[in-house]
């Protein structure tokens, strides 16, 4: 039996916490593997206990600095004490001096993306710009330092070789369908309110807390051009987030986005419905029409399955990575083309057939994400880690 040490102390928000949620409890069904999982105190509250899962609950430092040298520092001590076989680094920095072989978690696409950056010098948000660069730098040399890299699609995994020129697995993160759904607790009186006050709308839906490289101002710029394209129906963009930086995680500030919206007249068109529990966000899918997302920065993107799963046509920008998670089953468009968006969201409401394969297609390609299958992949790299590990020992003896 293998034992394997997580490290998820990283895992504070979005993708982090949805894939922490997910892969432990599909570790706790195994007899093969034994886990010992590190994170944080507001995470292990979220997480129930398992004979097969350990956790040591630890609060490090804030700032991505502070954090690597803690991890740096106290990481080598925990997973020694815990005997484990193998590391998981699912925060995209890995361990200076591991005393396992490591496996590394790489997801995000902001280090690598040239529009990104563009895109915070267009906004002089330069300490925002720093940051990423300084990040950057330690998830390059990360990459290089461990044993594995792993990407959750081949399309960024392609990216993350080319930029480091090593080579780096991809693995694609799961879905689970039944749990997803499994929750038939209302939503929250406020969301329900807002979303009966659309009714009879065409609900366009994004699923993100606000930030730059989700290019919500391409989403808003489009919704004005469909109000006037399909009047008298009308239009509404459902969002799962508040247009105020201080409804946010991070430090991406939405007084653009919100600016926007008012300059266009589209205050009653734009849905905040605010952040909603996970358990609870089929709802919110299944009430809505289309799903869009001009996201031009992506490593693998779980709204795009769930909203497969949920049946929605998507419309998606046009990157690599939509591409690969959608396949045949979404219509793209050019991720700064608040036009060229409304067009394809166009074809869908004027040709129902169009519609109706795109939600048929994508509801199929969702069942080709399971946690399941992920976790398997990720034990086979981390049995096959540490058998080379043993041999090597084995043969520096002889």
């Amino acid at each position: 039996m293998i034992h394997l040490f997580i490290n998820a102390l990283a895992a504070s928000a979005g993708g982090g916490i949805t894939y922490v949620r997910n892969v432990l409890p599909q570790f706790a069904l195994r007899d093969d593997v034994r886990v010992t999982v590190l994170l944080s105190s507001a995470l292990r509250a979220q997480l129930a206990n398992s004979g097969q899962v350990s956790i040591i609950e630890q609060d490090a430092p804030g700032g991505v600095a502070a954090r690597f040298w803690f991890e740096q520092w106290r990481l080598p001590v925990l997973i020694r004490k815990a005997r484990a076989n193998v590391l998981l680094s699912t925060g995209n920095f890995a361990l200076w001096n591991s005393p396992v072989p490591q496996i590394l978690l790489s997801r995000n696409a902001l280090y690598i993306s040239r529009d990104f950056q563009r895109d915070l010098r267009s906004r002089g948000d330069y300490k925002i710009w720093l940051d990423t660069e300084l990040k950057a730098e330690f998830a390059r040399w990360s990459i290089r330092q461990a044993d594995v890299t792993v990407a959750p699609s081949r399309a960024f995994a392609n990216q993350l070789r080319d930029w480091t020129g090593v080579e780096v697995t991809a693995i694609h993160h799961g879905f689970d369908a039944e749990s997803f759904f499994a929750d038939q607790t209302p939503l929250p009186e406020a969301a329900r309110r807002a979303l009966d006050a659309s009714d009879g709308a065409l609900r366009l839906l994004f699923v993100s807390h606000y930030n730059y490289y989700r290019n919500f101002e391409t989403l808003i710029r489009a919704l004005a051009l469909l109000r006037d394209r399909l009047a008298p129906r009308r239009v509404c963009l459902m969002l799962t987030c508040k247009l105020r930086s201080d409804s946010n995680p991070g430090s991406y500030r939405a007084d653009s986005a919100a600016h926007l919206v008012k300059q266009l007249g589209l205050a009653e068109s734009v849905i905040e419905l605010g952040s909603i529990p996970y358990c609870l966000l089929h709802h919110v899918y299944r009430a809505c029409d289309i799903y869009v997302t001009a996201a031009y920065a992506e490593s693998f993107s779980h709204p795009l399955v769930e909203a497969m799963s949920s049946g929605l046509p998507i419309a998606a920008a046009n990157t690599e990575v939509h591409r690969e998670i959608c396949g045949e089953s979404a219509l793209f468009f050019p991720p700064m083309s608040p036009t060229a968006l409304a067009d394809q969201i166009c074809r869908f409401v004027q040709d129902e057939e169009l519609a109706r394969k795109s939600s048929a297609k994508g509801l199929l390609r969702s069942r080709d994400f399971t946690w399941k299958q992920h976790v398997q992949e990720l034990l086979d790299l981390a049995q096959s880690s540490f058998a080379e590990t043993i041999a090597k020992q084995m043969q520096e003896l002889v």
